[in-house]
């Protein structure tokens, strides 16, 4: 067979690389700095890019979307050209993919730090980043699709599979869930509203998990681990099993996220029987990477890429056990709004996603480098420095969301709640100090590697272009008999795509339709009235805050919830809600009856809250947000806003967009005199007000509701 020269391009993997480390360390200085800030509010220091409330978004995005991102890229641009063996279609679409994406990075880490935000977790990027972030995604689709039709060998890998998945799913995902209406280059509103809104929201963020987090990273396990081992994958037969059931199964268990609240009863159960069924193809892939490794055991107590890789794969069998148990309903009830749920997260993300990208690091720079690891010794620190960290940081979040969910619904004899809601923050401040030292542990030892990788690039010596020889590939064949299906489609990239686009789309397509097409899921409230004009600017100052990070809006149909909070909530209060702001964890109370009731406080009371918490709430953690009784309400952006909301459906009078700020005006001055009568002397335009007219009017749709079916009843 001929032999051709073929020039790999190691260049954009070192970038990658790089990137991959530098943004670790960033995304994860982030992350100990809010972790520490639950501990010692003090550390928020009153200035709005320090709050908690803005930063967990940077620490989300900056680990998922930079460290994670950067390392399936890294990953990817290696094991593809030698997969396929050739070079990338194009080095300047890979140039233009490595700059646009940093690009991407550093727009969004300004714009969250300044409070530009769509309030939609891990989509929080305003619509000019999310069109950038389609852009660059196609170019590396091209490349990678390209690189993949001009290979020089005949049956894509099964690494290429899960890189093929990632792509097209991504980019389903991604633009679907951000359709948004822009009213300005810093602003948009989601397309959706309320329980729509979160089912979308939940069917992108739950398979953001599956196909950015997930799918990416077994591949790079296909690839990396075997060649670190230098043995064969287990079982090809395992792993296609494993790879269509997963991408199959996957896309479907969005709404486990959302049980027992006012999403369609059969779109949850929809959720919780196809996140049990996941468990198989997940653990599939577990088995397949770990039984790679039989007669090699030796290898691994001496080799700490695979000690690395190991750990990676056991923490991925773990999360995704642990993951359909949390989707059952009587789990579910307990663990969810809890830090159980940050403990799980963060198996997959420092165990899984960490500690694989970390074996990669170690098994990739020595050979890009041509020399060997600058201290093995301090790469098995790092290892166990970092398993030490992990164990520290999860078993006391898996202990606080014990203690959480038991302190939440724990009764006393007489039927009375025995703690108040600030008793359960205040008893989990020694668990998240824990927390904190686990993260700080992981932290170091990525300074560790950091400083080892640069000692080793420094000893070696680096090539741009790896030249080597390879068979060239026949063009023409003559396809054996009784060929086995799957051998056929491997030789089938562009239909491979295809298909593995039709086993996604399924899913989606059964679980959103229905829930926008069907009016009885979505039951109407007669009393639900559009905000008025200040509460909408308000409502987006709630959004731009982050205040949907620690409280949720949700009353779930428990006797311990409603007795807290009042009525459990339904799914016609939220048909006005663009985006919906259910939450996902209560590090405050519930807010979705704030307005009424028991719950209800007056003016001057929400006033000196926001200003200072601690002064109301002794022990309390929340940040003060004392700018916003100095930061003047931009009204001009009003109209805009009205319109807007008239054509996403909101029933606005026509022409209300000229006089809205008239009626904004006049219940601002409401409200200031209300301070007043307090003795609090402010200006009817400063946020401050908007933001506690929003809060003022939750829950108040519902008790109207209520009162008048009460009036009719008599």
């Amino acid at each position: 067979m001929d032999l051709v020269k073929v020039s790999y391009d190691n260049k954009i993997v070192k970038w990658f690389a790089i990137a991959t480390v530098f943004w670790g360390i960033i995304g994860m200085t982030v992350g100990l700095w809010i972790a520490l800030e639950l501990v010692f509010p003090q550390l928020n220091l009153g200035v709005p890019v320090l709050t908690f409330s803005r930063d967990r978004p940077i620490h989300t995005n900056a680990v998922i979307f930079a460290f994670v991102g950067n390392g399936i890229f890294m990953g990817v641009y290696y094991s593809l050209q030698r997969l396929c063996k050739t070079r990338m279609l194009s080095d300047f679409l890979s140039k233009l993919h490595f700059w646009g994406w940093q690009l991407i990075i550093v727009l969004a880490a300004l714009s969250l730090s300044m409070g530009i935000t769509t309030g939609k977790e891990y989509a929080e990027l305003e619509w000019p980043i999310d069109i950038l972030i389609a852009l660059i995604w196609v170019v590396f689709g091209i490349n990678m699709m390209g690189t993949i039709i001009k290979r020089r060998e005949r049956h894509i890998y099964v690494g290429i599979w899960f890189y093929i998945a990632t792509f097209v799913t991504v980019a389903m995902l991604h633009i679907v869930n951000s359709l948004e209406l822009p009213i300005s280059l810093t602003k948009s509103y989601s397309i959706y509203a309320g329980v729509q809104d979160a089912l979308v929201q939940w069917w992108y963020g739950h398979n953001a998990v599956a196909f950015f987090l997930t799918t990416p990273y077994l591949g790079l396990m296909y690839y990396f681990l075997p060649k670190a081992a230098n043995r064969p994958v287990y079982s090809y037969k395992l792993s296609i099993v494993h790879f269509w059931t997963l991408i199959f199964l996957y896309i479907w268990a969005g709404p486990h996220h959302l049980l027992y609240t006012a999403l369609p009863h059969w779109a949850q159960t929809l959720g919780t029987v196809f996140s049990v069924m996941l468990i198989a193809p997940s653990w599939g892939g577990m088995v397949n990477g770990l039984l790679t490794l039989r007669g090699a055991w030796d290898k691994v107590r001496e080799d700490v890429v695979l000690k690395f890789m190991v750990v990676a794969v056991t923490a991925y069998g773990m999360s995704t056990f642990e993951g359909p148990m949390l989707s059952l309903k009587n789990v579910n009830a307990i663990a969810h709004f809890t830090d159980w749920i940050v403990a799980h997260v963060h198996i997959g993300a420092l165990g899984w996603n960490g500690f694989l990208t970390f074996g990669i690091l170690y098994w990739l720079i020595p050979k890009m480098w041509r020399t060997t690891l600058y201290s093995k010794s301090l790469a098995n620190l790092h290892f166990w420095i970092g398993t030490l960290g992990i164990l520290i940081y999860t078993v006391p979040m898996y202990w606080g969301g014990f203690t959480q969910a038991l302190m939440w619904k724990d009764f006393t004899p007489d039927g009375h709640l025995t703690y108040s809601f600030l008793e359960t923050s205040t008893q989990l401040k020694g668990m998240y100090l824990m927390r904190s030292i686990g993260g700080t542990l992981y932290l170091v030892g990525v300074f560790m590697m950091a400083y080892n990788l640069v000692k080793t690039a420094k000893q070696g010596s680096f090539a741009n272009n790896e030249d080597v020889e390879v068979p060239e590939m026949e063009r023409v064949v003559k396809v054996p008999k009784n060929e086995f299906w799957h051998r056929a489609l491997e030789r089938r990239p562009v239909q491979f795509m295809v298909l593995a686009l039709v086993m996604v789309i399924i899913g989606g397509v059964v679980e959103l339709v229905p829930t926008f097409l069907v009016k009885s899921n979505i039951p109407t409230i007669s009393a639900v009235q559009p905000y008025t004009p200040l509460e909408l600017q308000g409502r987006d100052i709630y959004v731009r805050e982050g205040c949907y990070v620690c409280h949720s809006q949700m009353v779930r149909p428990f006797r311990s919830e409603t007795e807290r909070y009042g009525e459990y909530s339904k799914a016609g209060e939220f048909v006005y809600d663009h985006p919906f702001q259910w939450g996902s964890k209560r590090t405050g109370p519930d807010l979705a009856r704030e307005g009424v009731g028991w719950l209800k406080k007056s003016d001057s009371w929400h006033y000196m809250h926001l200003l200072d918490p601690r002064s109301l709430s002794a022990g309390s953690v929340m940040p003060e947000y004392s700018w916003l009784h100095e930061n003047e309400l931009d009204i001009t952006t009003t109209p805009a806003k009205i319109r807007a909301m008239q054509k996403l459906g909101v029933p606005y009078p026509e022409g209300y967009d000229q006089i809205a700020n008239d009626d904004l005006m006049k219940q601002a001055e409401e409200i200031a005199a209300s301070l007043k009568k307090d003795d609090i002397e402010t200006a009817p335009t400063v946020e401050v007000i908007a933001i506690i007219a929003y809060l003022q009017r939750l829950g108040k749709d519902l008790e109207t509701e209520n009162a008048l079916n009460a009036s009719n009843t008599k």
